[in-house]
Formats: C-alpha cells, structure tokens, sequence
C-alpha cells in the first residue's frame, strides 16, 4: 500500500495485539483500516462519537483530497471537534482514516480522557509522539 500523501511510498505495517497500524517512514503519517480506531480508544462507542461529532472541513489551498490507500477513492476532509482539533482523511468506502504526522497521540490522548488508558494505546503512543514546533 502507498502512502497517501507522499503518492510511492510504500507504507509499513505495525501490528500489536489486535491492531495494525500502517505508517509512511517520510511523512510520518498513519493509516487506519475501518474498526481500528475503536479498538485503540477501546470503547467503540466513544470512538464513533469523538470522530463523529465534528464536521466535514475544508481541504487546505494548495492540497488536492488524498486518495484512500486501499481503494483509491477520494478521501473527504473531517474534523473533531474538541479542545485540540483533529483534521483526517476518512475514506466513505473502506472506512478508514488517514493521520497525518502528531495526530495520532492527539486522539490517544482523547482516548485516555474519555475511557483510559490501554495497552495498545501505550505502546503506540511511545511510537508516534505528538508532533512539537521542534519536528
């Protein structure tokens, strides 16, 4: 599978427990099959409503929409709505969702307030730090 963003990357796949993760070495992005997230907050109930409650956002100037690496449909922009924002790709076909660097340990923290910690939410959030004005 490649990347999204960086169009012939190939993507890697990580996979603790349940969970495979697949992410770009160049962007640092992350891609997320359908279920997945639910399985990280660990509450898929929570997890429908923290990605749900948002809204469809605007694809920033210059960005044309990304194309799901799995089916290669168009992918729309959606956004939380929450303290620290998050701004995906979701894919209405496969229902996956594209995070871009920093954005994942942004919804784990989410997960952490809304239903605790878990392992798998641990252990990933040791691999993808938070981006910082450093990165």
């Amino acid at each position: 599978m490649n990347c999204p963003v960086c169009k012939k990357e190939v993507l890697i796949a990580l996979e603790y427990e349940s969970v495979e993760v697949d992410y770009c070495p160049a962007c640092r992005g992350v891609w997320l099959d359908s279920g997945e997230i639910e399985l990280l907050f660990g509450d898929a109930d929570a997890a429908i409503e923290f990605l749900t409650i948002g809204k469809p956002a605007a694809v920033p100037h210059g960005e044309k929409h990304r194309r799901c690496p799995e089916c290669n449909k168009k992918m729309t922009k959606e956004s939380t709505e929450s303290e620290h924002p998050v701004t995906f790709d979701h894919c209405p076909r496969c229902d996956g969702m594209w995070l871009d660097a920093g954005e994942l340990a942004v919804i784990l923290k989410h997960a952490d307030a809304l239903v605790g910690s878990n392992t798998v939410a641990d252990y990933l959030r040791e691999i993808f730090p938070e981006t910082t004005d450093e990165n």
